[in-house]
This record gives C-alpha cells, structure tokens and sequence, in this order.
C-alpha cells in the first residue's frame, strides 16, 4: 500500500506540473494585454510608456516566458502566489477570504447530494418496475439533462420572485446570521446538488440491481435475513465501489458547477472570482485557482483508490 501511495503521489505531481505548464500557455495565448485592460479600469489617460514598462516589471511579466514560469514555480514553493494584478494585492489572500465560501457551499451540496443520490437509487432498485421506480428514474434524467444555470434562473424566479420565499442572492457566514445564511444558501446548494443527486441515483441504482442478482444475495434471502441486514451488509456494501467512483467524479463537476451558481446567484466564493480573473486576464489569480482545483481533484482519486481496498479486501495494491 505505501509503495503504491507513493507512485501515485510522484503521478499526481507530474499531473499537476503538466497542468500548471498549459494554463500557463493558454492564459498569454489570450488576446488583450492585462495590464492595458488594468489600465482601462483605473485610468487609461494616464498611461505613459514608462508606466506602463514599470507595471510590467512590477507583475514580472517583461522577463521571457520561460522565465516567468520558472520564477512563478519556485515562489508556489514557498507558498507564494503571486500578486493580483486587478485588486493589487496578495492572491493567497484573496483565495484565504473565498475558499471556506465555495468550501461551505460545496461540501454542503457534496454531502446531501450523495446521501439523496444513494437513498433514492437505493429505494429504486429495491421497488423496480413501480411507480417509485419510474418516478425516481424520469427525475434523475431530467436531473442529469436539465443544465445548472437554467434551474438557477428558474428557482429565483419562482421561490425568489413570484413566492418571496428566499433571497435570491448574497451570501453571509454562519457565524454571523445562521437563519440568514441558511436561506441564502437553500437554492444555491439545492441547484449544485441537483446532478449530484440524479448522477448518484442512477449509479447506484444500476449497481444495486446488479449485485442483487448475485447468488450470496439469493442466498441471504433464502436464509430468511432481514430486508435491511441484506441491504445493508450484503447488496450495498458490495456495490458501492461503483458509486465511490462516480461520488469521486462527481466532486470535479460540483468545482466546475460552483463557478456558475456563485455568479448566478452573487456568491463571493472562489468560482466567481476565477471567472471574474479569466475575463480579466488576472495571471496570477486564475494559475493559482486552477493549481489548488487541479490539487484537490487528483487527491480526491487518490483516496478514492485507496479506499477500493478497505471497501473489498480482494482488492491489491502490487
């Protein structure tokens, strides 16, 4: 196990290194210059040559390309990231005030979609061919189908507007207003965790019906068990490897879901300020977002990997 932990940690570096390499290509391949656009939004009758050339040695970005990623690499190293170009100041503070917003909003919609996902695909498959079944199955089509931002619009413009339920935008800490910060987050977290749901649902539901055809199953029954203890014990626990996958998978899609439901919705979280950076050419911002995603996905499959070994003990690691 430890050997293996270890390849897979020198892999998820090289993987990290490669992306790092091509978001650091892709974002000077854009058109339009970041210091100009910074220039336009401050005041672009001032620029002169001379302070345009000391704003780009400032960022660094009059050194040749090489070097600039070479310079950027070694300061990710002492855990520096950089200097924002737009908002003039440290990108790790900036991430320090947005990552435990994406934080809540994410793990919130991870762990109620998955719990949901895995109820609903699991009372499927054990009512299959009811109405139950077909209810749950046609939701999660329309689930998987139906796109974030459209149920973003459609929600605030149901609960939001027509109903005054919630509000429809903003965000407040909990440890400030909990009833606030809660009805805040209902839709937002609720329209995150909508593929999450239908996705799990489907999976598990496939996979609970395959495993319930297996003879340790037939078995069970015939012993006269109880319908939890071989749901529990024996169909669940032996098809859940499938689901821990997609439950891995399905944590890539909430990062990428996050960036439209935070703009939707007005949430200062991690994903809408990466989107504000990548039309602002910020440098700095976007390489830094996208090294921590790339991070957290690529651990988040290593312990998906690792804990194929504790959920079936068949399982090597050689």
């Amino acid at each position: 196990m430890g050997t293996y932990i270890v390849k897979r940690l020198a892999q998820a570096l090289l993987v990290v290194i490669i992306v790092t390499a091509i978001l650091f290509l892709a974002m000077r391949l854009l058109p339009g210059d970041p210091i100009r656009i910074y220039i336009q939004e401050q005041d672009y009758l001032s620029l002169t040559p001379e302070r345009e050339a000391a704003l780009r040695a400032e960022f660094g970005l009059d050194k040749p390309l090489p070097l600039q990623y070479i310079e950027w690499m070694s300061n990710l190293f002492r855990g520096d990231f950089g200097i924002s170009i737009h908002y003039r100041e440290s990108v790790a503070t900036l991430f320090a005030d947005r990552i435990p917003v994406t934080l809540h909003l994410g793990t919130l919609a991870f762990i109620i979609g998955n719990i949901l996902g895995v109820l609903f695909g699991l009372i499927a498959a054990l009512r299959r061919g009811t109405w139950i079944d077909t209810t749950v199955t046609s939701l999660a089509n329309i689930g998987i189908a139906a796109p974030n931002f459209w149920l973003s619009v459609l929600a605030i413009y149901l609960f939001g507007l027509k109903l005054g339920w919630l509000p429809i935008f903003g965000y407040t800490s909990p440890l400030e207003d909990l009833w606030l910060s809660t009805s805040q987050l209902v839709m937002p977290v609720a329209v995150l965790a909508s593929f999450t749901v239908a996705f799990i649902a489907r999976q598990t539901r496939s996979s609970i019906l395959e495993v319930s055809r297996q003879d340790y199953v037939r078995t069970a029954w015939s012993k006269g068990l109880q319908e939890r203890v071989i749901v529990l014990r024996h169909m669940l626990k032996n098809g859940i490897i499938p689901i821990v996958t997609v439950m891995g998978v399905g944590l890539a899609n909430l990062v990428g879901g996050s960036m439209i439901i935070e703009n939707v919705f007005a949430i200062p979280g991690m994903g809408r300020l990466l989107v504000f950076s990548v039309f602002g050419q910020d440098y700095q911002v976007v390489q830094g977002a996208v090294l921590i995603v790339s991070v957290l996905v690529v651990m988040v499959n290593l312990c998906v990997d690792i804990l194929y070994g504790w959920l079936d003990p068949r399982i090597r690691y050689d």
